[in-house]
């Protein structure tokens, strides 16, 4: 059982701010405890209390974890799987468990969320908005101007219109595609209807989050501030 403490002391553990600034934020009214405007002074329980912080939902419960995994390509985005390829929850420490936030197919390889928070998981992957992911995709012969064009104003797949956020060439044959929707195989089937089929396709971002240090295969630990810029954003996608 976890004891009430000082929203301070709860806040500036969490990485939100230091307790003074904590104090003069809830002196601002920018802190909410279950709703309603936070005191100062006010003791809370991290486990149990919804905090949250200019509208945006704070995580304070002590076994939250967040793992950011380089994923390598044969291994899939599931928890089990029948027909015993590896997994990603695999790839991870096994406690606490842990679910992905969103999916990579099998092929592609790169940038995957891990974490056992379902609140955040739920406003990332909320279905009307999603998080931008940024790929870089390998393809099949030499995109032109033409090719760009096309997938700025659109092209039409068989579950119906796909468009990119952003879109450049930064090699002859490679695409760099940012996309903020979550359908299967987007960017794969996207490539594919202008002609030019993918190679190997690598996520190098999603939302505020990147590592070019990372190495395939391995994964660590999100810093606070890195989770303080995912629950920014989840709560932006959301309208919160």
């Amino acid at each position: 059982m976890s004891e009430p403490e000082r929203i301070q002391k709860v806040l500036a553990a969490a990485g939100v701010a230091s307790r003074r600034a904590v104090e003069e934020m809830v002196a601002e009214g920018r802190i909410s405890v279950n709703g309603q405007p936070a005191r100062l002074g006010q003791r809370i329980d991290p486990e149990h209390d919804a905090v949250e912080v200019d509208g945006v939902p704070v995580g304070l419960r002590t076994d939250l974890v967040y793992y950011l995994l380089n994923k390598p390509p044969g291994v899939v985005t599931t928890a089990s799987d029948p027909q015993g390829r590896p997994t990603v929850v695999a790839m991870v420490p096994s406690e606490p468990r842990v679910f992905p936030v969103g999916r990579l197919d099998a092929d592609s390889e790169g940038l995957l969320l891990l974490t056992n928070d379902g609140g955040l998981t739920h406003r990332l992957t909320h279905p009307s908005f999603g998080v931008d992911k940024e790929y870089l995709a390998h393809v099949e012969g030499r995109p032109g101007r033409g090719s760009l064009r096309r997938l700025r104003e659109g092209v039409e797949l068989d579950d119906g219109m796909a468009r990119v956020v952003a879109v450049s060439l930064p090699e002859p044959s490679v695409i760099r595609i940012v996309v903020h929707e979550g359908r299967n195989r987007l960017v794969r089937r996207m490539c594919e209807a202008i002609g030019h089929p993918v190679i190997r396709l690598v996520r190098t971002r999603i939302g505020p989050l990147a590592d070019r240090r990372l190495p395939p295969g391995e994964w660590r630990e999100l810093s606070q501030s890195e989770v303080r810029k995912l629950e920014r954003q989840g709560a932006e996608l959301t309208g919160n």
